[in-house]
């Protein structure tokens, strides 16, 4: 089936953050007839707290498509403006809001879902952090057949990636969204057209990516070294690890891990101080900290944010 022209598919797609904007783009460029865009009502944002629109509606926009903002789609006012548009498919990335049965039933060839998981494993909210944070040394994207469970559908196409031992949130979040509208434009015809039958998910191997909240940012010392720096890479860039130095808090972006093994110090103590980091004591291993942020401040190198803020062996960081 032609991508465009009199036989193209009429498509819906539903998507909110910026992981979301590549895959539209890619179906716009492929010469998809994307009838409408759903995205998520502005949210307050910023100091002012205006409200501002998603990413998926200023590339919509952008686009000259029409923009659909319901707060749910379980009324039936919202469920008859959708099957107004006659779509074909409904393809859905990162929207945030349920998609009720009789919504997946309104497209006449189903809904599709790009996850950001290697399905069964991280169903859920935030795959891509709790990958890092778990220590998975590959993640991937699913295009998956949608149905009323949380990410349970049949599997029609993946793509992995290794995680690498610096990545971070941010930089598996983009390379996951480049595979993933590459993963869409390359497989969506093909599905459409019958040609490209959905798997199954195994029945095994399946854990939750639980959403995750700003509390989780807080640095536990009594945590491994492993475990804690894992979790900062996974929080780049929000919520961004933190700990407390007596009255201020203190963002952590980098940190390494220096040794395991028995302590030398009360967790959360500092053992030793200079340009190549701080190392902090943990429940198992030492933490290196290697770019912090001071309130108000920037996120610095060590070496940098010692000339303003001297930390010293002995400090107890909570």
């Amino acid at each position: 089936m032609a991508a465009g022209g009199a036989a193209s598919p009429r498509v819906v797609y539903a998507g909110t953050p910026a992981f979301a904007v590549p895959a539209l783009d890619a179906l716009m460029a492929a010469g998809y007839t994307v009838v409408a865009v759903y995205t998520q009502p502005d949210r307050p944002a910023g100091r002012g707290r205006q409200p501002r629109p998603s990413a998926v509606k200023a590339a919509a926009r952008h686009h000259g498509l029409t923009v659909e903002q319901p707060e749910r789609l379980g009324e039936a006012a919202a469920q008859e403006r959708l099957a107004a548009y006659h779509p074909d498919v409904m393809v859905v990335a990162a929207y945030g809001l349920i998609l009720p049965r009789a919504v997946l039933a309104i497209p006449a060839r189903g809904c599709l879902n790009l996850h950001a998981s290697l399905l069964p494993r991280w169903r859920g909210a935030a795959p891509i952090q709790r990958a890092i944070e778990a220590g998975d040394t590959e993640t991937g994207v699913c295009l998956m057949e949608m149905e009323p469970g949380l990410d349970t559908g049949p599997v029609v196409a993946v793509r992995s990636t290794p995680i690498g031992s610096e990545d971070t949130g941010a930089t598996i979040h983009d390379r996951l969204a480049g595979l993933g509208a590459g993963l869409l434009v390359d497989t969506l015809g093909d599905w459409l057209a019958g040609e490209c039958p959905a798997t199954p998910q195994a029945s095994t191997g399946m854990t939750h990516a639980g959403k995750i909240s700003a509390d989780e940012a807080r640095i536990d010392w009594q945590r491994s070294a492993v475990e804690i720096e894992r979790r900062i890479r996974a929080f780049d860039p929000w919520p961004v690890v933190r700990c407390q130095r007596g009255e201020e808090r203190l963002k952590v972006w980098q940190a390494g891990t220096v040794s395991d093994g028995a302590a030398s110090a009360a967790p959360g103590t500092v053992v030793a101080v200079g340009d190549h980091g701080i190392d902090v004591q943990t429940g198992d291993g030492l933490l290196r900290l290697q770019r912090v942020q001071a309130p108000g401040g920037r996120a610095q190198p060590v070496a940098d944010f010692l000339r303003g803020h001297p930390v010293y062996a002995g400090e107890i960081l909570h």
